[in-house]
């Protein structure tokens, strides 16, 4: 595995230096043939590079918590329009996490809507961009568009009872601020189905909690 993370790191100047040795060779020492396979093997290294880029390696980074590095190569993906299209779309996610995480709303948005548009190949993925996408309406005080943005996650199904919590959380609050009363009875039932998931993110257990005081006053 960590020879395979090498690989990708340096696959770029991996792939170059074998097509160069492979010119060299070709004008001086033999023909075509012997040094087409420092050809394929280069090419196939370079090729790499730009159409599957280094988001394993990111991927890596985001898990170990090492943010900055995590960032570092995503701003090292210069020609991201290249990428394999599912790629993209992640390469596009993570931007759009990233810009959250700095509280960059406006950059976020525009990278997260860029994901969703280019389609994820695993719908419980995009369920999860939908998702961060009504968190990220919500900080900006765009109720409407996060209650959209919300349900057709929770429709398009999400990744684990974490993300379905968070989801039906953020639907119970936005009924609760409606306040009439067909609202308020949804808020409860939101309320109840992320309850019952028994979520175990600190940050969803408390926010059932606080919650919770006061769902108990709403009739029904």
């Amino acid at each position: 595995m960590k020879f395979y993370n090498l690989l990708i790191k340096y696959r770029l100047y991996l792939g170059i230096l074998l097509i160069v040795l492979g010119v060299v060779l070709n004008l001086t020492v033999s023909g075509f043939w012997p040094v087409f396979p420092l050809y394929l093997v280069g090419v196939i290294l370079v090729a790499g590079h730009f159409f599957f880029g280094p988001l394993r390696l990111i991927q890596e980074h985001m898990e170990a918590g090492n943010m900055e590095e995590a960032q570092r190569i995503v701003n090292s993906i210069k020609y991201p329009n290249l990428l394999y299209k599912p790629i993209r779309s992640v390469y596009y996610t993570l931007k759009g996490n990233m810009a959250m995480m700095n509280q960059d709303y406006d950059t976020a948005e525009i990278n997260m809507k860029k994901g969703i548009d280019l389609g994820s190949p695993m719908k419980e993925a995009e369920g999860a961009s939908l998702l961060q996408m009504g968190m990220l309406s919500m900080q900006k005080n765009d109720l409407r568009q996060a209650e959209r943005y919300i349900r057709e996650a929770i429709r398009k199904g999400l990744p684990d009872k974490e993300n379905q919590a968070a989801a039906y959380l953020q639907m119970c609050s936005l009924m609760m601020n409606k306040r009439d009363m067909n609202s308020m009875r949804a808020a409860k039932d939101f309320f109840r189905k992320a309850k019952a998931l028994k979520p175990t993110t600190p940050q969803i257990v408390d926010q059932i909690k606080q919650i919770e005081k006061y769902i108990a006053r709403i009739p029904g």
